[in-house]
């Protein structure tokens, strides 16, 4: 935003003139598209609070046990629920469009990593959204997982690449993705992709883990002498 000031008009009689032209000629058109701005803007407070609000509040109390449970590593009731509560699954199912439903899918996602059902893992992730890069940067990071255990070297390492990129403050899941990206590349045959994989681990977390060790990948892609 600008503190400039707007140019004053030099002839602003005809301009009032065309204005009032206008309106004479327009303004019941234009009164009526206003009425109908107010309406739909009427319309979408009312859907937010009382349809949209009520329905992610009911959304979040039916996530809060599985949550519960998944906390406690019990992984198939966190999916599943009990006799009384719902879990992942059906919140994702009697929920849907709401905040706590697409929750439930990286929830779900990771419980089904976590249980060896690798497809349905991939299938919850992959309908995951999230406007957390920290979040979205695991879920990508739990993909390449899914697919590098389903033996989709390719779709694992373009995840694990994503995830490794994706927020470099992490310092320790960073390079760990960058590290299983660049093992992969090079069980594809892809030397130079795995080269700049070890390379960004060097440059940007040589302190880390998989940093105190990378030399010795690079070394053997002859890249430098241990």
């Amino acid at each position: 935003m600008t503190d400039k000031k707007p140019e004053l008009l030099v002839e602003s009689r005809p301009v009032e003139n065309r204005l009032e032209g206008f309106w004479v000629a327009n303004g019941k058109k234009v009164l009526i598209a206003l009425a109908a701005v107010v309406v739909i803007a009427g319309g979408i407070f009312a859907y937010n609070s009382y349809v949209k609000a009520p329905a992610e509040l009911k959304a979040s109390e039916a996530l809060f046990r599985a949550e519960s449970y998944f906390r406690q590593d019990s992984l198939k009731l966190a999916l599943n629920g009990d006799n009384i509560n719902p879990g992942f699954l059906k919140v994702i199912s009697k929920h849907g469009g709401t905040k706590a439903a697409n929750l439930a899918r990286f929830y779900a996602g990771s419980c089904y990593l976590q249980l060896g059902d690798f497809n349905n893992a991939v299938k919850q992730l992959e309908d995951f959204s999230t406007g957390s890069i920290q979040v979205k940067a695991r879920a990508k990071g739990m993909l390449g997982d899914a697919y590098s255990e389903l033996g989709k070297k390719e779709e694992a390492a373009a995840q694990y690449t994503e995830a490794g990129t994706m927020f470099e403050k992490d310092d320790f899941n960073s390079p760990e993705y960058l590290f299983r990206a660049g093992y992969l590349y090079e069980n594809l045959g892809k030397n130079k992709d795995a080269i700049e994989m070890y390379k960004i681990i060097k440059e940007k977390y040589s302190r880390s883990d998989r940093g105190f060790t990378i030399d010795k990948y690079l070394a053997r892609l002859g890249e430098i002498s241990e």
